[in-house]
């Protein structure tokens, strides 16, 4: 076998860094409050980043992690809202909850900050999401779920791996559920900074 010349030597060394570099990329990990995010993930075949995650406190307790993922870094609501492609919001619970209350929580979320006049459009979405967190009775330290928002399909939310049936197919419902953190009234300020990438 023929000796490699170096200049062909040297860019297969540089190729193969490349390759290691992206690879440790795709597999790095943020740890938030104990639970691992992965800093990239592959939604239905589209490359989505870490924009910003933190921890949801209610009073002094910590409720949930939660990990905002789009295809490009944005640091305002209004980017993230505008932002095109799938979407997702990654949520981890730090303690054991009722899971209606929590249905019921989110639903408050989304009055508190979407427009009067979007809310007659938003009520099927939201009557079909109480029912989902209903229907879970309890979600426990741990349990994992997912909001994604999926152009074509719509929101599907996913419970402990398992994706809820009947996507809620339009994009003001998506960006309604993105509000309840990132709206004028977020369920946390905190959160929200964190959500949109600002440092403290």
């Amino acid at each position: 076998m023929p000796a490699l010349s170096i200049p062909t030597a040297l860019s297969r060394l540089a190729l193969l860094a490349c390759l290691t570099t992206a690879l440790g990329a795709s597999a790095a990990q943020v740890d938030v409050a104990g639970v691992k995010l992965e800093d990239h993930l592959d939604l239905r075949g589209t490359p989505l980043q870490l924009n910003g995650a933190g921890v949801r406190f209610k009073a002094i307790f910590k409720v949930y992690t939660a990990g905002l993922y789009v295809g490009k870094k944005v640091s305002t609501p209004e980017e993230a809202l505008a932002a095109p492609g799938p979407k997702r919001v990654a949520i981890t619970m730090l303690r054991d909850i009722d899971a209606n209350e929590l249905g019921k929580l989110f639903t408050k979320g989304v009055e508190e900050n979407s427009p009067k006049s979007e809310m007659v459009n938003l009520i099927p979405g939201l009557l079909r999401m109480g029912q989902m967190f209903a229907d879970q009775k309890q979600l426990k330290t741990g349990d994992t779920f997912t909001i994604d928002w999926l152009p074509g399909t719509g929101t599907v939310i996913t419970v402990r791996g398992v994706p809820q049936p009947d996507p809620v197919k339009e994009p003001a419902f998506f960006n309604a559920l993105l509000r309840i953190w990132l709206g004028p009234s977020p369920a946390d300020w905190k959160l929200k900074d964190a959500l949109l990438g600002i440092k403290p």
